[in-house]
């Protein structure tokens, strides 16, 4: 058990390292930005991954975070001169706040399954009406913001810049999945996500777990508003509160693995290269996106385990054969 561990330790070092290093290496900008990308999709997926993965409750209001973290710093900035880097802490806490809202509203009430999710795509389609209607928001004009580079605006003049951003947005995820899998706390998640009734027979306080889970999804959700919002300057409510970002959350997290460290990591990777590819070597109008499909598809099919449970498969004929 401890070679594994070590094995795992020296894993993850090894590509913490290769990651920092990849700017230095790869000198391109366009190739910067998609891996810049790749990771942004991860730690979005990440943050589906706590609630949708651990506790088992599927949701596809996930942008509903992402984008109340988005106008919370934005109106922070250019309405009160307040710069990103205190703001983004204000959209952590006003993403936490909103899934609290939600989560007591839906959780109190015994919402799961199919009914949580519906309940939180009407609560996206709510919260993009109010920002589309209301003026403190820029109604339908949105929200443009002041290219000013600089630590404190979270802007950079070079793309690496918000590669490292995102870099250290996936580590903290990462951190968060590897301490739910060792924690009591998780383990309850878990327990929900198998048999809430059984959960709490056992004593489990399934309401109180539920709430802190879609707070943490929150949380990170309004972090990685914040984010955008500085790298691309501009927010509107078709954006903030697109339905596409959640579907983006649960494809990821589902085709790398559901209710695992690495799978929203590995889930990203693979759909955007795929995505990338697809569209630079077919021309055909739609037709990539019919190949991408196909390949989503035959993925979910054929690993209902995500592409990690590749390696799992792999792992238990070793293990057998050591036993023997």
């Amino acid at each position: 058990m401890n070679a594994l561990q070590n094995k795992t330790t020296l894993l993850v070092v090894a590509g913490l390292v290769a990651s920092a290093l990849v700017p230095v290496v790869i000198v391109n900008k366009f190739y910067i930005d998609i891996l810049t990308l790749i990771l942004f999709s991860a730690f979005l997926g990440q943050s589906w991954n706590i609630l949708g993965g651990y506790a088992g409750q599927f949701s596809f209001g996930g942008v509903i975070f992402f984008g109340t973290g988005a106008y919370a710093s934005s109106i922070l900035l250019t309405t009160f001169g307040i710069p990103p880097l205190i703001g983004i802490f204000a959209a952590i806490a006003a993403g936490a706040l909103t899934g609290a809202f939600i989560g007591f509203i839906s959780f109190r009430y015994g919402l799961r399954g199919s009914y949580f999710a519906l309940i939180t795509l009407a609560f996206s389609e709510v919260f993009r009406t109010i920002a589309n209607s209301v003026e403190f928001t820029g109604g339908g004009v949105g929200i443009f913001i002041k290219h000013a580079p600089g630590l404190a605006n979270l802007q950079f003049i070079h793309p690496a810049g918000y590669y490292y951003m995102a870099l250290g947005m996936v580590i903290i995820s990462l951190a968060i999945a590897w301490w739910l899998e060792r924690s009591r706390f998780g383990a309850q998640l878990i327990a929900i996500r198998e048999n809430e009734d059984a959960a709490e027979a056992l004593g489990v306080d399934a309401f109180k777990c539920k709430m802190y889970a879609i707070m943490i999804t929150g949380a990170m959700g309004g972090a990685a508003g914040t984010f955008y919002a500085q790298k691309y300057l501009y927010i509107d409510p078709p954006i903030s509160y697109s339905i596409g970002t959640s579907v983006e959350m649960l494809l990821v997290t589902i085709v790398g693995g559901m209710g695992t460290i690495f799978g929203p990591l590995i889930g990203a990777f693979v759909l955007h290269i795929v995505n990338e590819v697809a569209r630079h070597f077919i021309d055909t109008p739609g037709l990539s996106l019919i190949v991408y499909g196909v390949i989503l598809i035959a993925i979910i099919g054929y690993l209902p385990n995500g592409l990690i449970g590749l390696f799992k498969r792999r792992k238990k004929p070793d293990k057998e054969t050591s036993d023997a």
